[in-house]
């Protein structure tokens, strides 16, 4: 929503996705930064109600209005994806979605364009000990088969556009994956149902980013960010799949989720992807440029925060 709050920057930013997992922590952190947020998406509660992937509605949609920074965080997935048709509709958001935007970035003036992008766009698959670096390591390789190679094509074509958009500064932000208030309370609720079970690691691990410090660091990169550069967006330590919802279980007190044989995940194709990748990445770029370092270190100190809010509010 737009939020007439000081201290007030005069700075005016498009948030597409507002009312999303992220989207909602985005307009925190901005309407806090002291920015004006217009929040965009298909829901009416939005300031601005259209969907990106009608070009027509979504310019008309944005007629007479003017922007300094457009933000793209919008997504499809309404909960985790498990099979790789679960990603159909926001690979879709995430190309021709990027397009449409990025030409009403430019019918509202907007200069600077920050995309959400993704980790996984590094490639699925065990990359073993070697930290990814945004310079020494190259994004949206071939995916190992068709259907890997739809989601990273998406994420390739989306910072593509990003970067080449005639007159548009362009950043796209490299997540990890994210947990915090809104995003772990799915996690929460299958565990109480006992209906979530996870895979032994055997030394595989994941980047994580806390959606407060993912949004921090949103922030940073409207402000201090170099056109045409990505940055990943991720806590210093690494942590498996199984153990991170371990932890979740742990730091509520819940029951831990049954330990299953990682081919057991197979008939959910996406899941077993994603859960049989290690990567280990660095933010090493973005705590130089951006000025950025993750307020949670680990999801163990991320998840002790969140637990501490979740008991608050009962």
């Amino acid at each position: 929503m737009v939020m007439d709050e000081s201290p007030e920057n005069g700075k005016r930013i498009l948030l597409a996705g507002a009312s999303g997992v992220l989207g909602r922590h985005l307009e925190r952190a901005f309407t806090a930064a002291g920015y004006r947020v217009t929040g965009l998406g298909r829901a009416p509660d939005n300031d601005v109600s259209a969907s990106l992937l009608d070009r027509d509605a979504l310019l008309m949609a944005v007629d007479g209005m003017a922007f300094d920074i457009v933000i793209h965080a919008a997504t499809a997935l309404r909960e985790a994806p498990m099979r790789h048709r679960d990603m159909a509709a926001t690979n879709w958001l995430r190309i021709e979605g990027t397009e449409n935007l990025l030409a009403a970035a430019k019918a509202t003036g907007a200069r600077r364009f920050v995309a959400e992008s993704m980790v996984f766009g590094y490639g699925f698959g065990d990359h073993g000990d070697v930290v990814i670096t945004e310079e020494g390591t190259p994004f949206g390789p071939h995916g190992r088969h068709s259907r890997l190679e739809r989601h990273i094509a998406a994420m390739r074509t989306k910072e593509e556009l990003t970067f080449t958009a005639e007159g548009i500064e362009g950043i796209a932000l490299r997540y990890g994956l994210l947990y915090g208030q809104g995003a772990t309370d799915a996690i929460v609720e299958l565990l109480r149902k006992r209906t979530l079970p996870v895979p032994e690691d055997r030394g595989r691990v994941l980047p994580w980013a806390e959606l407060g410090d993912a949004a921090r660091a949103t922030v940073a990169a409207v402000e201090r960010g170099r056109p045409g550069e990505a940055y990943n967006i991720v806590d210093d330590v690494p942590r498996g799949f199984g153990g991170h919802v371990r932890a979740v279980a742990d730091t509520l007190g819940l029951r831990r989720p049954m330990t299953v044989p990682v081919w057991m995940m197979r008939p959910l194709a996406y899941a077993h992807a994603m859960m049989t990748t290690t990567l280990r990445v660095s933010n090493g770029k973005a705590q130089r440029e951006l000025g950025w370092t993750p307020e949670y270190p680990d999801s163990f100190a991320g998840l002790r925060a969140y637990a501490r809010d979740v008991q608050s509010v009962r």
